[in-house]
């Protein structure tokens, strides 16, 4: 039986994957549910590798290739087709897509972008669902993604919690990262949802998002779970654009920012401003991504962080536009290291300064664990001296105002809302 290497692509957007049914037009499959799916080999009998091939067969069959970011290529498997004689070398792969419209060519009839547990009953090309296993988050990528912010990574958390529960819906044990867990099926979800809020403590973003989901959850199913982790997964989706589009509509025409923040990017989106100030956001040098993702867009002027408190100034800043990694009860703002001093600079060159998240990123409690980096990214003689290398630092309230989903926050409201997470979280006294 001949062997033939192909590609299967899951595009992803807010947690849905975008699915293409087959045409007349293709030579297998026709009318069932797939991927970006296409041949290694090109038109002409040449090989290519995998990847090539895949963005290749995004281009032509959805024309969103400027629009992808790989997130990861699965192991390949083997698909044997006794009906065409052939057997298939799949390649899974995950891109992240920032559109969702799709322009098909012939191979496709419609398409869906779906929440993937739909791949268990739609049908689909043969074992559409093992090419999604072999890329879907796991907790391991949680733990250690080192690369995405908390709002990108509580997505991912809850795409675990989702995909878990309804593997054990379907009774595909086989496929469970909780398979060898001890107890019942309520059991086994309840330990991973705590084992992901666990995953980044530091993150209280993907702690207040798995407990809007698992406090939601009555029956203590795993169709109850996936129900449950499906509706905040779309609630946070939501929560994150709306808040972006609530900034947009206060900052003005000359914005600064520094760090990396995918809730700042879509500010700027949105209100398009003429001009961008970025600072370099030192050690990780985050801001110099920000500022070349910027300049396709806008003009962009990357500085030092020591000169940003004085080109806020001279600059002509208008509005200066922060992340948050957590909003303390009493309207504090944990962020970056660095944005103390900027919203200060801010504040004394009369510029607005806005944090904007959304309010699944206000900590249920006033604890604060410090973070430290590696002492080394600031000195690595031999000299007996101590170090301080911060991840965060802490803005006080009266030098920011935090701008949600639900508009600007007074600080009465950051509490109010602070309460109801802490409320939302007692679901883990019930396991």
């Amino acid at each position: 039986m001949e062997t033939r290497p192909v590609v299967t692509c899951f595009l992803r957007s807010e947690g849905e994957v975008l699915l293409l049914r087959r045409s007349d037009a293709v030579g297998s499959y026709r009318g069932q549910w797939s991927g970006v799916a296409g041949h290694v080999a090109d038109d002409a009998g040449r090989d290519r590798d995998p990847e090539t091939a895949a963005r290749a067969e995004v281009d032509e069959e959805t024309g969103l290739a400027d629009a992808v970011t790989l997130v990861r290529q699965g192991d390949s498997f083997q698909v044997a087709d006794t009906d065409h004689g052939v057997r298939w070398q799949v390649h899974p792969f995950l891109f992240d897509c920032e559109a969702r419209t799709a322009e098909t060519n012939e191979e496709s009839t419609e398409t869906a972008w779906v929440h993937p547990p739909e791949i268990l009953t739609r049908e689909t090309v043969p074992r559409l669902w093992t090419s999604w296993d072999r890329i879907r988050p796991r907790v391991a990528a949680v733990r250690e993604d080192r690369t995405h912010g908390s709002a990108w990574l509580s997505l991912r958390a809850l795409e675990v919690l989702r995909d878990e529960a309804a593997l054990a819906d379907a009774g595909r044990s086989d496929d469970l990262e909780t398979a060898e867990r001890d107890g019942d099926d309520w059991e086994a979800l309840a330990a991973l949802a705590a084992e992901i809020r666990e995953a980044r403590p530091s993150m209280v973003v993907i702690a207040n998002r798995l407990d809007r989901a698992m406090a939601a959850v009555t029956d203590e199913s795993p169709a109850a779970v996936e129900r449950a982790a499906t509706e905040a997964l779309n609630h946070a989706v939501t929560a994150d654009r709306v808040a972006a589009a609530v900034a947009a509509e206060h900052v003005g025409d000359r914005i600064a920012t520094l760090s990396r923040s995918g809730t700042v990017r879509a500010v700027a989106a949105a209100a398009a401003p003429e001009a961008v100030l970025v600072a370099e956001s030192r050690p990780g040098g985050e801001g110099v991504g920000v500022a070349e993702t910027l300049a396709e867009s806008t003009a962009v002027t990357l500085t030092t962080d020591a000169a940003f408190g004085h080109e806020l100034d001279a600059w002509s800043t208008d509005t200066l536009v922060v992340g948050a990694d957590r909003v303390l009860p009493d309207g504090c703002v944990v962020n970056k290291v660095g944005t103390r001093s900027a919203a200060l600079s801010a504040a004394a060159a009369d510029v607005d300064c806005y944090a904007v998240c959304a309010t699944d990123k206000i900590t249920p409690r006033a604890a604060w664990d410090r973070e430290e980096r590696d002492a080394q990214e600031v000195y690595a003689g031999a000299a007996d001296i101590a170090v301080s290398n911060p991840t965060f630092d802490i803005t006080p309230a009266s030098a920011v105002t935090v701008v949600t989903e639900r508009g600007v926050l007074e600080t009465d409201e950051i509490g109010g809302i602070a309460d109801a997470h802490r409320d939302r979280s007692e679901w883990t006294e019930r396991r």
